[in-house]
């Protein structure tokens, strides 16, 4: 590999990074652990396993990144979230 072809692999490298987003979950008083297990299961494709373990980090830390990828990607399934009741952004 020629160091022309590296250093473009590198930018792009780069560029899928930095266009990749996140959703943050937040902590509230409100979602019982089974609606907010459940919704992660059908929002963000999780594993019973992975949504639980989402909930548990967000009720002990006070939020958890439960999605990364592109922005049109993210954007319904934040929606879907926010619909149900949970606090969540995209960043």
């Amino acid at each position: 590999m020629s160091s022309k072809e590296k250093t473009s692999e590198e930018l792009l490298l780069e560029e899928e990074v930095l266009t990749q987003n996140e959703i943050v979950l937040f902590n509230d008083d409100v979602n019982t652990f089974d609606h907010v297990i459940e919704t992660l299961i059908y929002a963000c494709d999780h594993t019973a396993e992975q949504a639980e373990q989402c909930s548990l980090i967000v009720h002990y830390k006070g939020k958890c990144t439960v999605k990364t990828g592109l922005y049109d990607d993210l954007k319904p399934r934040c929606s879907m979230l926010l619909e149900a009741g949970l606090s969540a952004e995209i960043i």
